[in-house]
């Protein structure tokens, strides 16, 4: 029991250090505002059974029929990035990565998936993930991480969906606002 005790009070000493120094951080304030900012337009041709040269994304499982909603399907993709709407404009980066449908009453995905640059304006990787509540007319992703010209980089992605032709192709506005830049 002694042990026991000593055990749960090492974890909450622990715990509380812990919190302290994750909470010392004060943000600056020049956090209030993007170090960058930019928009790109993500366009996803979704694989059918006539059209493997032009597709970017293929579902790797199908939904297991729970709801309406595409409950459990999985989508892969390795879309190109431009830094307009037109889908024949040079893509100035990739989106790789994956989504599935994750709501079983309304339609919503999670989406993990790095944005490689190999471009002239700028190299790297940019790490995002998050909740795509598809309903909303905007939706914010998280950026976690990045690397060459976006090395360590945080902030938020805004979707918003600028096109949308049913399963077959969908076109995504992303507002891209980094707050920590190195």
């Amino acid at each position: 029991m002694a042990s026991q005790m000593k055990s749960f009070l090492f974890l909450l000493i622990l715990l509380v250090v812990s919190k302290t120094v994750i909470s010392a951080r004060k943000p600056s304030k020049s956090q209030s505002k993007p170090c960058k900012n930019f928009v790109l337009y993500y366009h996803d041709i979704m694989f059918g059974v006539d059209d493997v040269q032009n597709a970017t994304s293929a579902a790797v499982t199908n939904p297991p029929g729970l709801g309406n909603f595409k409950f459990g399907k999985l989508v892969i993709f390795d879309d190109p990035v431009t830094i307009d709407k037109n889908y024949q404009s040079e893509p100035v980066a990739r989106a790789q990565g994956f989504y599935f449908y994750d709501m079983k009453n309304d339609y919503n995905a999670w989406f993990s998936y790095t944005l490689v640059f190999n471009s002239t304006q700028h190299k790297g990787t940019l790490n995002i993930m998050g909740a795509d509540l598809m309903m909303e007319k905007t939706r914010d992703l998280s950026v976690v991480g990045g690397t060459g010209d976006f090395f360590m980089s945080r902030g938020i992605v805004t979707f918003e969906t600028d096109t949308f032709e049913g399963a077959k192709y969908f076109r995504v506005k992303m507002d891209i606002k980094l707050y920590d830049c190195y």
